[in-house]
């Protein structure tokens, strides 16, 4: 994950340019804790489901480590919540997400950058996302949690994303809507390729 940004009070970026800001730990820490309460699973059982390490959990629980995209799409998968429940900062009564704000993960693996921009409130499960993506390397996505759909719309430059064996290239303007509950994958063909990306649970 990169160097965190200046954050002002809020632990938000400022609007000066720089890169989004790091996720808070302490609001991951919260969640997961939360969660695995919820869920009645120890650390270890926990990590096991996930496939990573129980320390590797143990810190996270503690706001310590620097959690991947990849680690926490795991977890959440484990905990069968979205993954914007991990990740969903304090709301407020008018939320604005400025350009280079919000909670930014960034992947192990590629370019891909997710920024939340919206979580499901009570009684909905939609998540909206502001993402970004450079050419050369491909966003690899295990299933997410059974009944997922991704709805994607382009703003700039190209993208080739879908299912496994389904992908579809969308420029700007274009919209498409695929399964999440299986493997599928995102790839850049023209710098500074960003879209919104509106992930459904049912």
């Amino acid at each position: 994950m990169a160097d965190a940004a200046p954050e002002n009070a809020a632990g938000r970026t400022r609007s000066d340019g720089g890169p989004p800001a790091r996720l808070p730990l302490d609001w991951i820490a919260a969640a997961l804790r939360r969660e695995r309460a919820r869920a009645g699973l120890s650390l270890s059982e926990l990590a096991k489901r996930a496939g990573i390490a129980k320390s590797t959990l143990s810190q996270l629980e503690a706001a310590s480590g620097n959690p991947s995209m990849e680690t926490l799409w795991a977890l959440g998968v484990a905990l069968g919540v979205p993954f914007s429940a991990l990740i969903e900062p304090p709301a407020p009564a008018v939320q604005v997400v400025r350009a280079g704000e919000g909670p930014a993960v960034h992947s192990e693996h590629s370019s891909y950058t997710a920024v939340l921009l919206s979580a499901s409130p009570p009684g909905a499960r939609r998540d909206i996302y502001r993402t970004r993506l450079e050419p050369g390397s491909v966003r690899e996505s295990e299933p997410h949690i059974p009944g997922t759909v991704e709805h994607l719309t382009v703003s700039t430059g190209r993208v080739k994303a879908g299912p496994r064996g389904e992908e579809v290239v969308l420029g700007p303007g274009d919209y498409m809507a695929f399964r999440g509950d299986v493997p599928h994958s995102y790839e850049a063909l023209a710098p500074g390729t960003s879209f919104v990306l509106v992930m459904q649970h049912i």
